[in-house]
């Protein structure tokens, strides 16, 4: 059969539709970025979406093991694909950017632990998992914005992927263990007294001030990861300083809240209304200007 090849105008076309109604929260950042690094970026949150939904998906695990294998393979071969947009539009950046593609295998094994359901004992061992999940996209993220001293700037872009992975574990522990999985590490949970055990109806059992007191901990390690991270934003040009901005506020906005309440972790999934996003992309862009 013939394949068709897309044009990379709308390969990136592509990409950008899928940013602008999935990423519920750095689409918000993305938009702040000039029209090239715009799009490259897109061409990248696409192709992570890409593999998280094959990870997070309904299929039995031995198929979504083969769909991560798949998706790996067809990264590594980016050019045999030119009739799928993503990875048309990926290629393209990663020729005009160097995209360290590599980033996305350590993306890839973070899906495949989920799969598998991988439980950690220690943070360092989280914290591995983080940097495969999350750390792995802000290297990507720095290769569009530029950097002085990619080494140094890697390690604080891994250092914000961290925060970033534990607000996310942290506002999603409730749904995460409905769905079979602990993120928070074991001895945490032992230190705690905590089990995140579920009753009949789906809600946690722990004592509430435990519970509150093992959240208010992994939170204030997460704050601590920010401050590491955050130390990137001065370092990037002015747009680009912009989008990592908001992308990072948006989050960081998002544990302040959940910290000031630890408990309704328990009980709901915290979230921030879309004119308070709007409000710190609006900031991030007026503090990015001389």
């Amino acid at each position: 059969m013939t394949t068709v090849a897309l044009s990379i105008e709308a390969a990136y076309d592509h990409c950008e539709r899928i940013t602008g109604e999935q990423a519920k929260n750095f689409s918000y950042g993305i938009r702040l970025l000039p029209p090239l690094k715009r799009r490259a970026l897109s061409a990248v949150y696409a192709f992570a979406r890409l593999v998280d939904d094959i990870g997070d998906g309904d299929a039995p695990a031995t198929e979504r093991l083969a769909g991560l294998n798949e998706v790996r393979e067809r990264l590594h071969n980016l050019a045999d694909h030119k009739d799928d947009p993503v990875a048309v539009a990926l290629g393209d950046a990663t020729l005009r950017f160097g995209l360290p593609l590599g980033a996305f295998d350590e993306l890839i094994d973070g899906c495949q632990a989920d799969v598998l359901g991988t439980a950690y004992e220690s943070f360092e061992d989280l914290r591995h998992y983080c940097r495969c999940v999350a750390g792995s996209i802000g290297r990507l993220s720095l290769a569009v914005f530029g950097s002085p001293d990619q080494a140094r700037d890697s390690e604080l872009a891994d250092a914000l992927g961290v925060a970033l992975q534990l607000t996310n574990i942290l506002r999603d522990v409730l749904e995460d263990r409905r769905n079979g999985r602990i993120y928070l590490p074991a001895e945490d949970l032992r230190r705690f007294g905590c089990t995140l055990d579920l009753d009949a109806d789906g809600n946690l059992v722990d004592d509430e001030d435990a519970l509150s007191a093992l959240l208010a901990y992994q939170g204030a390690r997460a704050e601590e990861w920010y401050t590491i991270g955050l130390r990137l934003l001065p370092r990037l040009d002015g747009r680009s300083r912009a989008c990592c901005a908001a992308m990072a506020g948006i989050y960081h906005r998002l544990l302040a809240r959940m910290m000031t309440r630890p408990w309704l972790v328990r009980s709901s999934r915290t979230s921030l209304p879309d004119w308070e996003k709007v409000l710190v992309a609006a900031r991030s862009l007026a503090g990015s200007r001389p």
